[in-house]
């Protein structure tokens, strides 16, 4: 496995290790460990960019014609990326709403 393919299974298994741990800071925020849950949030942050920075690599290949096709699996790794974002907002939110009724 090379080029295009590589780079999206990077994006994949990054984003989705960052949505592991914004899933468990919920869990942690369900349970009043709020010090814990802002350690997951973070660690998953820190994750979350190695994948981000793989997408970047794949923007600038499109951006000098390196890119020609589209894939199922690198649509796989956008929606993935998508995912792992929107539930770090949605953990954070969570750990406030908790944070909030303690």
């Amino acid at each position: 496995m090379e080029g295009i393919e590589l780079i999206a299974f990077q994006i994949i298994s990054a984003v989705g290790t960052a949505r592991s741990y914004y899933i468990e800071a919920i869990q942690d925020a369900k349970q009043g460990n709020f010090e814990e849950a802002r350690k997951k949030i973070e660690e998953g942050s820190n994750i979350f960019v190695e994948g981000h920075h793989a997408h970047a690599e794949l923007i600038q290949k499109e951006a000098n014609g390196e890119l020609d096709t589209i894939t199922l699996l690198l649509m796989h790794a956008e929606d993935q990326l998508m995912s792992a974002e929107a539930f770090k907002i949605i953990a954070e939110e969570f750990i406030d709403v908790y944070e909030s009724r303690k």
